[in-house]
């Protein structure tokens, strides 16, 4: 099962959480009190790279019938677009720049380069998801509908399917988006939820219709009425059309990576209802800490990824300016080790493989998987560190006597890897011992 109940998972007293909340809301005090212009101007810098990128991408396609200006001008506008949806579009719209007061720039306003509707990511993404992330029942990004990512998601025959249902999601990410709030698997609506469905429905329909328009029809007609009396319209409209294309799976598979190492590598734990619904603010924060993972980066990399290679401090902190959450970063490692809490992290390729090894293994019935639903590396529960406790026994967190420092989840995981490491140690040993009889026995 997943995690019930998340202080006792963490090891944490009601005091140490609430503690815990206060220290997190000062780092909230502090940046919300530092924003100012080197902010703004990194806001500036951005929008002007992404549009210089595009305009440069769209130049470029002008020529596309060339082997060379057509990956150039693919691989720009690839670019482009990933800027504009990670690092613009989606913490625009999560009113990281609000403050700023700037109409071109706030949340309220601003329409992505997306075949989703604004409307409807702010409602799925910045109320649904944040609020109850990994909160199985509750967070329809686990799994998206579609993927099994937990053993606390019953097996159906549909999940052998789980790898080539995630590669479609990859390739066509942005229809998944569109699509997320119309909840297409729903049966028994009501005549409420039908008008509202169709409502959703008209609109995703117009912003798709538009995206369309414009990626595959009116800029590689303009380019054909341009190039065309020289190399043939017909080739002229398909190569910057195949061009256009090419772009949008450059986003969609880097925004795919990207998000899928945030929430599904080992480590990004899932949650029961059971307590969502009461939980203070601070025990929201130590929630989002332990459902999400970040994966290492420099500045290139952060950048293109919209921060949030930083996913835990975006959980934290959704509506700050992401070009902060690296400073951020620092303060939670230091909260992590003060309450021996996990920060998890790692490689980017080994997240994204994680991720990937989750769903490939998942896709399989429980009885074919070695551990348990209690014990998985991918979700695991607290009843995994209950092992020689008394029934109903609570887990602690202790002050190691030798060092004055706290000893909590973090050394419980550290203990368990160390036990485990043992056990198989020791099976070994029994292993060749037996090996080395059955030898003498047959000589």
């Amino acid at each position: 099962m997943a995690i019930t109940d998340i202080p006792e998972y963490a090891h944490l007293t009601e005091a140490d959480v609430e503690a815990l909340g206060a220290e997190l809301d000062a780092i909230r005090a502090d940046i919300e009190a530092s924003r100012g212009e080197r902010d703004a101007r990194y806001l500036r810098n951005t929008i002007r790279f992404q549009r210089g990128t595009e305009l440069l991408g769209r130049a470029l396609l002008f020529g596309s019938t060339k082997k060379a200006y057509w990956w150039a001008g693919a691989g720009a506008l690839g670019l482009s677009k990933i800027v504009e949806n990670m690092e613009l579009g989606h913490n625009v719209m999560h009113g990281q720049w609000d403050w700023m007061n700037d109409p071109e720039v706030h949340s309220s306003t601003w329409e992505w380069d997306n075949t989703g509707p604004s409307a409807h990511w702010k409602h799925t993404h910045n109320y649904i998801h944040h609020k109850y992330t990994n909160v199985l029942g509750l967070d329809a990004d686990v799994g998206y509908g579609l993927l099994r990512v937990t053993r606390d998601q019953r097996w159906r025959p549909f999940y052998l399917g789980n790898i080539v249902y995630n590669t479609i999601l990859m390739l066509a990410f942005q229809y998944g988006v569109a699509i997320q709030k119309l909840e297409l698997l729903k049966r028994n609506r009501t005549p409420e939820e039908q008008a509202e469905f169709e409502r959703d429905k008209a609109q995703v329909l117009s912003k798709i219709g538009r995206q369309v328009a414009k990626d595959y029809l009116a800029y590689p007609t303009l380019v054909a009425a341009t190039t065309g009396h020289k190399v043939g319209y017909g080739r002229a409209f398909a190569k910057t059309f195949t061009a256009n294309m090419l772009g949008n799976v450059i986003r969609n598979i880097w925004s795919n990576a990207v998000i899928f190492c945030g929430h599904f590598p080992d480590g990004a734990e899932k949650f029961t209802k059971q307590d969502v619904d009461n939980e203070t603010q601070a025990e929201w924060y130590l929630r989002q800490m332990l459902g999400s993972a970040n994966f290492n980066s420099g500045f290139i990399l952060a950048f293109l990824s919209g921060n949030l290679s930083y996913q835990i401090e975006h959980h934290l902190y959704p509506d700050l300016p992401s070009n902060r959450y690296r400073e951020i970063s620092e303060r939670v490692r230091a909260l992590c080790d003060k309450y021996d809490l996990p920060y998890t992290t790692g490689p980017l390729l080994v997240q994204y493989a994680k991720s990937w090894r989750t769903i490939a293994k998942l896709s399989l019935p429980d009885k074919y998987l070695k551990a348990t639903a209690d014990d998985a590396p991918e979700t695991a529960s607290e009843r995994r560190f209950k092992q020689g406790l008394p029934e109903g026994a609570r887990l602690q967190s202790a002050i190691d006597e030798a060092t004055g420092r706290r000893r909590g989840l973090r050394t419980a995981m550290a203990n368990l890897r160390e036990r485990r490491r043992a056990s198989r140690g020791r099976r070994a040993v029994v292993t060749e011992l037996r090996s080395s009889r059955d030898t003498e026995a047959a000589a």
